[in-house]
């Protein structure tokens, strides 16, 4: 439902934001790609069924009830009025739309990254992988509240940036390849209050399958 290209996710803000449509459509939670255990040791199974059965639901509901207010809101006052509940539950389900993608099973895809494009990018933009993930985690482990860690390709300098974003703000000056939820309903259950061993856990189920696809779309 979401696409993971830039060109087509400013579109689906764009609409959010957009003049009152004389039709919606009614966002709805994308299944995962995975069972709620299959990420374990790294991630474990309550913690996943809670973030997307309960917190990501949340979100689509949240979106689905601010576009219905916008469509019959009849000022321009109270339109602008939405807009922080747009772009917070807007933002909300396309970050965990694209997280869920970005993850996989250790014994699949998680993990794994083969020799190509992504790795040859990322050796170029940051020296090696193992100094990527240790620039990508200190940045992320250093946004303070909740919000979300980014490797994003950049389109004006082709260059693959680590870039973070507050509270659910999506990502919209670069295009995402890799995204970090860093709020606490995605560790807090097994990590605790000690997020830099979920940043270093989770590169065991990362999809990097999945960000070379993106990074092959961002790069056409």
């Amino acid at each position: 439902m979401l696409s993971i290209a830039k060109s087509a996710l400013r579109p689906s803000l764009a609409r959010a934001f957009a003049a009152p449509a004389t039709s919606m459509s009614i966002h709805t939670l994308p299944d995962l790609p995975y069972a709620y255990n299959a990420l374990e040791p790294y991630i474990s199974e309550a913690i996943m069924k809670l973030h997307h059965s309960k917190h990501h639901q949340t979100y689509v509901n949240g979106l689905n009830a601010a576009e219905k207010s916008y469509a019959q809101s009849p000022s321009v006052k109270e339109r602008i009025a939405l807009q922080s509940a747009l772009k917070f539950n807007g933002g909300g389900h396309i970050n965990h739309s694209l997280f869920w993608k970005n993850l996989s099973p250790a014994n699949v895809e998680g993990g794994n990254l083969s020799d190509g494009a992504l790795k040859n990018a990322i050796e170029r933009d940051f020296g090696s992988v193992e100094e990527f993930k240790k620039k990508f985690n200190a940045a992320t482990v250093a946004i303070q509240g909740s919000g979300w860690g980014w490797l994003g390709y950049n389109t004006a300098t082709n260059m693959l940036e680590i870039v973070t974003t507050a509270n659910q703000d999506p990502l919209l000056s670069h295009t995402p390849i890799i995204g970090v939820d860093i709020w606490e309903h995605a560790f807090y259950l097994q990590y605790q209050n000690v997020k830099a061993d979920y940043l270093t856990a989770i590169w065991n189920v990362v999809n990097f399958n999945e960000a070379e696809r993106r990074l092959a779309e961002a790069t056409k």
